[in-house]
């Protein structure tokens, strides 16, 4: 890391030709739609829990064992998108548009030849997860199977996604999941309960909900596509055609993200399976912040995406001046808004942790851990913003590594230790939390500060 890069990293040097206001502009044109969509999918999952945990303790805890093994199996997909965003972003500053297409025709051919093997496996998950009375195994393998079922809707919709945030379009997926998450809380309301002559399913309609929203998602992120004027305009006849060439250039990227991933995952479980050793209820609490920090997450991925697709752009013109700028101010606002949302995480964490659940145990158990989650807030929303910014200009092995030293060894190692042998229940695995994001966020800042990022060919 060099003086003149770590200057870059902390005070904004605008480049000569360009105004605050506009580099401003075009960050805020990014983030707010990918924000607001972001918020929404994420409300929606809240509100699936809210309406699952009126039905009982072990109906929500069931569902949360399916949460990370889920997840897991998404993972490739979503080391997939980071490299079709961060190469449709590239061709989008380089003014190639038929690239951009062939590489968003690419990525969903990918998803297609990806196996959902979740289905067969969904009793084993919910057993390894921590799932020990029958009703609790019973529930959760249903509301994973059913999941499993709408599975590649859910892919193919996400590589559009992912196309379409390369080219700076994110108010369009904006509205389809935002369709898609209210059509969800919609039968939700049906088959959750049994209301307006639907089937009371319980756990099992929630999930049938949840994969209906992505169904119709899927089919509304095709339309957009198929239109003429769109600029990742998708010819059906050419749906198959493979460019073997450009699937290398999307792996190259993506294959990084994908282990990523994985250690995102596995050591997501074996944190979860730690926590899920002090019992139900602890565990439901535990999963109730969890869903309560996926919309902190929001704000800092909603910035982060800015970054992907305006520090490709930026690089693509061979403007890295510009790609500083940007990625100076999507954590300057991101952080801004970080501590807003930690200050109000303290106040009002009583009345949130109300919202799911009437039992006064877990309540408590929620509240005592929310300080760790307001203290993340500064660190996990800067981690997110540069691991953005490196992701944009195809730098993804780094972000990975931040991945598996932080989340793959410091949280479960920490984790454990601080459960088992301090006996600090929640409140130690949540500090193992702040501990692992400290790490990465260091991690993401030295690369970036390094400036290598900068000279990387996609």
């Amino acid at each position: 890391m060099t003086f003149d890069n770590l200057k870059k990293m902390f005070f904004l040097k605008l480049p000569s030709d360009v105004s605050k206001k506009q580099l401003r502009n075009d960050i805020i044109k990014i983030a707010w739609p990918s924000l607001v969509e972001l918020i929404l999918v994420q409300l929606c999952t809240i509100i699936d829990n809210m309406m699952v945990g009126n039905l009982g303790s072990t109906e929500l805890a069931s569902v949360a064992y399916c949460t990370q093994p889920k997840f897991l199996l998404l993972c490739t997909f979503i080391a997939l998108n980071a490299g079709t965003t961060a190469i449709i972003a590239r061709f989008k500053g380089m003014g190639e548009r038929n690239n951009a297409v062939i590489a968003l025709r690419q990525s969903l051919i990918l998803s297609l030849f990806i196996s959902v093997i979740g289905y067969i496996f969904s009793e084993d998950m919910v057993i390894f997860m921590g799932a020990e009375t029958s009703l609790a195994i019973k529930y959760g393998t249903e509301y994973m199977r059913i999941q499993m079922l709408g599975f590649v809707f859910n892919a193919l919709c996400l590589s559009i996604t992912a196309g379409l945030r390369g080219i700076g379009q994110t108010k369009v997926s904006m509205y389809y999941n935002m369709s898609a998450n209210i059509i969800n809380v919609i039968f939700n309301y049906c088959l959750i309960y049994g209301n307006l002559g639907f089937p009371k399913l319980g756990v099992a309609g929630a999930s049938a909900a949840t994969v209906i929203g992505q169904t119709l998602a899927c089919f509304a992120a095709f339309y957009t596509i198929l239109k003429k004027d769109s600029y990742l305009c998708y010819e059906i006849k050419k749906a198959f055609k493979i460019d073997f060439k450009m699937i290398k250039r999307i792996l190259n990227i993506g294959i990084p993200s994908m282990f990523e991933q994985f250690f995102l995952r596995f050591g997501l479980i074996v944190y979860a399976l730690t926590v899920s050793s002090l019992g139900e209820k602890p565990f439901t609490a535990h999963q109730i912040c969890l869903n309560i920090m996926g919309v902190s997450f929001m704000n800092g991925q909603a910035f982060g995406i800015s970054a992907t697709s305006l520090i490709g752009q930026s690089l693509g013109k061979n403007r890295p001046d510009m790609a500083y700028s940007y990625a100076f101010l999507c954590r300057k606002y991101g952080m801004f808004i970080s501590l807003i949302l930690g200050i109000f995480l303290l106040i009002f964490a009583s009345p949130i942790m109300r919202l799911f659940t009437k039992d006064d145990f877990i309540i408590s158990a929620g509240v005592s851990v929310m300080i760790f989650l307001a203290l993340n807030q500064p660190f996990q929303s800067s981690q997110l913003v540069i691991s953005g910014a490196l992701r944009g200009a195809g730098d993804t092995a780094v972000v990975a590594i931040s991945t598996l030293i932080g989340v793959l060894l410091i949280r479960p190692i920490t984790s454990i230790i601080a459960v088992k042998y301090l006996g600090l229940w929640l409140q130690g695995a949540w500090a193992s939390v702040v501990i692992d994001q400290i790490i990465r966020c260091i991690i993401v800042f030295l690369r970036f500060g390094s400036g290598k990022w900068t000279k990387i060919k996609v």
